[in-house]
């Protein structure tokens, strides 16, 4: 089970603004926690979103080069060579 982190957030102006008519009555969301917690969802999918189009972008340069570029390696030089990064 995942430990529970309890934060304390001051806004002001605009800010505080935005919050206050995002939840409650008139907002998408019943009380701060609620939107704050979608918010950490959202950049957590987000960066694993950017990270994901990274590695998909230097797979396809990988896949881009031609067959005689490659070189075999056992898994004991791949390790070494991924602790040496």
């Amino acid at each position: 089970m995942s430990e529970k982190t309890t934060l304390t957030v001051r806004l002001s102006g605009a800010l505080s603004e935005h919050v206050a008519s995002t939840v409650g009555e008139t907002g998408s969301y019943e009380n701060v926690s609620e939107y704050i917690r979608d918010l950490i969802r959202r950049d957590k999918k987000q960066v694993e979103q950017e990270r994901f189009e990274r590695l998909r972008g230097e797979l396809q340069l990988a896949f881009a080069q031609p067959d005689s570029s490659y070189e075999a390696l056992s898994a004991a030089e791949v390790i070494r060579r991924n602790r040496e990064k």
